[in-house]
């Protein structure tokens, strides 16, 4: 069944409206890709990865529970495992019991994580000021931390993706 554009159903969107939710569309769709792409060769970590070992090295003791971070990084826990235990091959994180819930399981960060997270940063930064905040004038990037505030009272109104790191 096709759906008529004046079906009073559904408030449609203004020409204007369109437009804008396309370029943000594409920006959604591309800017996860060049930001992942960018890490890939420069230090061979995928973007979740370098998130999951960014998380990792504010917490205290640089360990946190991976349902923590499965929770702050918006990923199911058997996918934050599949990653884990590729870091841990790599020698970036070691897993081991939640000596306070048994039940729970706990991610460090070694010291090889911290030093690779360490090298792949500046290249990092360096592509996030490229793409984001240098594109952006102040007040522009003022403007998209209030959008993305408003937006993730919508998505997130729990703030399980911007809480602050467990002490």
């Amino acid at each position: 069944m096709m759906v008529s554009m004046t079906d009073d159903r559904a408030p449609w969107l203004t020409t204007d409206q369109v437009d804008t939710w396309v370029r943000f569309l594409a920006v959604l769709e591309l800017l996860p890709g060049a930001l992942d792409g960018d890490l890939r060769r420069s230090s061979g970590l995928t973007h979740f990865e370098y998130q999951v070992l960014a998380m990792l090295s504010e917490a205290d003791d640089r360990t946190l529970r991976m349902t923590w971070l499965a929770q702050r990084s918006n990923a199911t826990l058997p996918r934050l495992s599949h990653v884990v235990t590729r870091l841990e091959a790599r020698g970036h994180v070691e897993r081991f019991p939640c000596a306070q819930d048994g039940r729970a399981t706990n991610a460090r960060l070694t010291d090889a994580g911290l030093a690779a997270l360490a090298a792949a940063a500046p290249t990092h930064v360096r592509l996030v000021r490229e793409l984001v905040v240098d594109a952006l004038t102040p007040t522009q990037y003022r403007h998209l931390d209030e959008i993305s505030t408003v937006l993730l009272a919508q998505l997130d109104p729990d703030g399980k993706m911007s809480r602050p790191v467990p002490a």
